[in-house]
């Protein structure tokens, strides 16, 4: 039985920033997101600072903020009328090559690590590394011990061989929380059919994004439409199966755009994956996205696109959320 939009549990598999404000996330109907809560490039203290703000945030008595830790509370989120926090990375480096500080973080609340960022480091190789290396032998270690703790591994911007190899040893489900089919738009950052399946097949869900970057032809005078995005959505949902299917819309969760310019400067770093859209259509945040979707505000315009593309109610229901619960609690518990 499909659900109604005031039940409807919704997973955004990636905001990559936010102020600490949840309205954004509640006002748009998301019932849970995960967040990067630590900068992509930093270290260990870094990580360490920004988490406990972000623990401390969740765990006031007037917060309405719900930290996630278990599948349950993503439920519990949406009867108490919270925004769920995961607590996420976008790159391992905090780990600085000691394997123990993994259970350190997920005590802590880490629930969502992406392996690599587009370069590589000590785990392995990025999407934007040309020589397409894999894991390394660090990096098969942490995969397992991922797996053990039951932290979400993420392989957005991992390398080909990086994602195919960790879906090859994984124990539990993979994902690609924000990533789009490389046969539908050819960006860097996207994936190919053999990373998308070999994601699905351990059970895993591919997060759809709105996200330029990732949802743009190529043609600098289309900006990315949410009618694109819904392609990518039934490219995947044809090829893995729909259930395999979410959304990672890449958004900023923030009262004040400014906030995020230091990180939008760092795309800058990233020619293939960013700059040409960059040279396109600018470098502010909101023209990153669909201009009837710039913010998580606008997430229902998202889930109506699903449905005017004739996606069923339970396809939607799935894309909107259910997917990433049920995958993230065969993780989590």
């Amino acid at each position: 039985m499909s659900s109604t939009p005031a039940s409807r549990i919704v997973i955004d598999g990636l905001v990559f920033h936010g102020d600490g404000n949840p309205e954004p996330l509640l006002t748009g109907g998301v019932t849970a997101a995960n967040i990067t809560v630590a900068p992509y490039l930093e270290g260990m203290q870094s990580a360490f600072d920004n988490m406990s703000r972000w623990r401390r945030l969740a765990t006031l008595p007037d917060s309405k903020w719900k930290l996630v830790l278990k599948a349950q509370d993503i439920r519990a989120a949406k009867q108490e009328g919270k925004a769920g926090l995961i607590m996420g990375w976008q790159n391992t480096w905090p780990l600085d090559a000691n394997l123990d500080r993994i259970a350190g973080f997920h005590a802590l609340g880490l629930r969502v690590a992406q392996l690599t960022y587009n370069e590589a480091n000590f785990v392995g190789d990025g999407c934007g590394e040309t020589r397409g290396g894999g894991l390394t032998d660090f990096g098969r270690k942490v995969v397992a011990e991922l797996n053990r703790l039951g932290i979400a591994i993420d392989l957005s911007h991992c390398s080909e061989q990086t994602v195919q190899e960790t879906a090859a040893m994984t124990s539990q489900p993979v994902f690609l929380t924000h990533a789009n089919a490389k046969a539908v738009d050819a960006r860097v950052r996207n994936k190919t059919d053999d990373a998308i399946r070999a994601v699905a097949k351990t059970g895993g869900v591919i997060g759809a994004s709105i996200h330029g970057f990732l949802n743009w032809s190529g043609d600098p005078k289309q900006p990315p439409t949410l009618e694109n995005f819904v392609k990518h959505v039934k490219y995947l949902g044809n090829m893995v199966g729909f259930e395999h299917v979410g959304i990672g819309t890449d958004f900023a969760c923030l009262q004040d755009t400014a906030e995020v310019d230091r990180i939008l400067e760092l795309s800058k770093n990233y020619p293939g994956p960013a700059g040409v859209f960059i040279n396109a259509f600018g470098n502010r945040l909101v023209d990153r996205y669909p201009p009837q979707t710039p913010s998580p505000r606008e997430f229902p315009h998202i889930i109506e696109a699903l449905e005017r593309g004739g996606l069923t109610a339970a396809q939607v229901d799935g894309i909107a959320g259910g997917n990433f619960l049920r995958a993230f609690e065969q993780v989590w518990g």
